[in-house]
């Protein structure tokens, strides 16, 4: 172990209340352990406080540091690395789910970012947006008209059909089966239009809201500079 009072092992010690901001990235603390343990660079010096409060200082990887934040120097008192004690199990596990979360935010900002663009790119003015929402209200009231005209037209024909019937009221035992498919027919017919013309009235309102929702998300787009577009790469 080197001499505590010589002047390398002297200005490392010297630097250290100052060493709390500094870091090293890329290696899980384990590794950097690993790899310190194998051997550092020529002429590091490691350092640390020990669980008892003691200042070691070695020429390699200290072991009764392996808990707790240990500096590797360089002759002159540099900061080399900083090596972080090595995490258990359950605080690994939690540093990898924050990691997992942070890609996540990352990656659904990304994809904000590329729906704006999409937006720009499709409505450049709100003009461009009002046409877009009139052709496809337009649609589905094209739609609830021929569903409305149909069933009128259903109508009618159950009431030619009631009239038919009215011959056999008498005796309803009579009816003809051919009239009971026109019948059954036609009642099923006005339900089905009748589905379409509530689904079609719900398609309204369900395009109302998406261009209200993408109407404020315009606002602030059309008000801003277009933002950056997504990097292919992270």
């Amino acid at each position: 172990m080197p001499d505590p009072r010589s002047p390398a092992v002297a200005r490392a010690l010297r630097t250290l209340a100052g060493l709390a901001t500094l870091a090293v990235g890329g290696l899980p603390p384990a590794q950097v352990q690993a790899q310190a343990a194998a051997g550092g660079a020529p002429g590091s010096i490691y350092s640390c406080t020990d669980a008892s409060g003691r200042r070691l200082t070695s020429d390699r990887f200290i072991p009764e540091c392996a808990d707790r934040l240990q500096l590797e120097l360089s002759p002159s008192g540099s900061v080399r690395r900083r090596i972080e004690p090595a995490l258990s199990p359950q605080q690994q596990a939690e540093r990898d789910q924050r990691r997992k979360d942070e890609e996540r935010a990352a990656a659904q900002r990304r994809d904000e970012r590329r729906r704006d663009l999409a937006l720009l790119a499709r409505y450049p003015d709100a003009a461009a947006h009002d046409r877009r929402r009139a052709e496809a209200l337009a649609q589905a009231e094209a739609e609830i008209d021929a569903a409305r005209k149909r069933l009128a037209e259903l109508a009618q024909a159950r009431r030619k059909l009631d009239e038919e019937l009215e011959f056999y009221s008498k005796d309803p035992s009579q009816v003809p089966a051919a009239l009971k498919a026109r019948l059954a027919d036609n009642a099923a017919a006005v339900t089905l239009q009748e589905r379409l013309l509530n689904e079609q009235q719900g398609e309204k309102q369900r395009i109302d809201a998406r261009f209200d929702e993408e109407r404020q998300r315009l606002d602030r787009l059309w008000g801003l500079s277009p933002p950056a577009a997504p990097s292919a790469t992270r």
